[in-house]
């Protein structure tokens, strides 16, 4: 068990370290927890995986309609994407069982995670910044799941459709591994869960004094550029997939750039009243 939480005024550096190491072993067992619960529930987790290859997922059909309505002939309104998944290695279908379980137990822990983090650098904040930061865990998990459904409803198909469907010549199927397609799912989820973290980065990164509200507007036309290779490297090389990661993306900066001037201006009036 661990130890009675000190005076983080009395705590060595050593001390510390064994706090941290407490936050970071509950932490795993919470993932592991889930992972297991996740491993048991197979048919469930796998079910929802394989739905982007399936013409009746949502976002196909959103897609189609779109297509109908304009006249144009589309891609999401085939009847099933023409390559399949397999396994080539003899453990091959174990080890994604195992690697997708300790991932979704990542992802559905991650609350729990989030506040393993947060009572670690809580007694290092005034009580005033813990009364203003009571809504982390809330904001943040909330961005992160809104990220990883945006990953697993508009970039994951938008990626298999688009990978899947592509054929340098006739002669060539597309008979993709099973490891090859989950991690195509997990990258779009896991790294949208991450990418909607932004406002509460900035918002960190503003109360240390790294960023301020200048240096985001400064530097927005090279954000736009990052954003745009970012949106490159995790959807398929065509522009209309890129738009449609690149815009939540920069609606995101922009949020980030209001939250940056809220805690200057927070900052500022703290300084003004210290300073009568």
């Amino acid at each position: 068990m661990a130890k009675t939480r000190k005076d983080p005024n009395e705590m060595s550096f050593l001390d510390h370290l064994e706090e941290l190491r407490w936050h970071l072993i509950r932490s795993t067992l919470a993932i592991v927890l889930v992972a297991v619960v996740a491993f048991v529930m197979k048919d469930f987790i796998f079910g929802i995986i394989f739905a982007p290859k399936s013409m009746d997922f949502p976002t196909y059909r959103f897609f189609c309609r779109i297509a109908t309505f304009f006249g144009i002939e589309s891609e999401f309104c085939g009847e099933e994407l023409p390559f399949t998944i397999q396994s080539r290695l003899m453990a091959g279908q174990f080890s994604a069982h195992i690697w997708t379980s300790i991932w979704s137990g990542f992802i559905i822990a991650f609350p729990y995670v989030l506040w393993e983090l947060w009572r670690f650098i809580s007694p290092g904040l005034y009580e005033k910044e813990r009364k203003y930061s009571r809504g982390f865990i809330t904001v943040a998990s909330l961005l992160f799941f809104m990220g990883v459904l945006f990953g697993y409803y508009v970039v994951a198909p938008l990626s298999i459709n688009f990978l899947g469907t592509y054929q340098v010549s006739p002669e060539v199927n597309n008979e993709i591994d099973i490891g090859s397609y989950i991690g195509t799912v997990r990258a779009a989820v896991i790294a949208c869960g991450i990418m909607f973290e932004l406002p509460i980065i900035i918002f960190f990164l503003t109360k240390v004094g790294l960023v301020t509200p200048e240096i985001l507007r400064k530097y927005r036309k090279i954000a736009l550029v990052l954003v745009l290779i970012l949106s490159a490297i995790i959807t398929p090389p065509d522009v209309a997939s890129q738009i449609v990661v690149a815009v939540p993306v920069l609606i995101l900066y922009q949020i980030s750039i209001h939250i940056s001037k809220l805690v200057i201006n927070r900052e500022a009036k703290k300084a003004a009243k210290n300073a009568k």
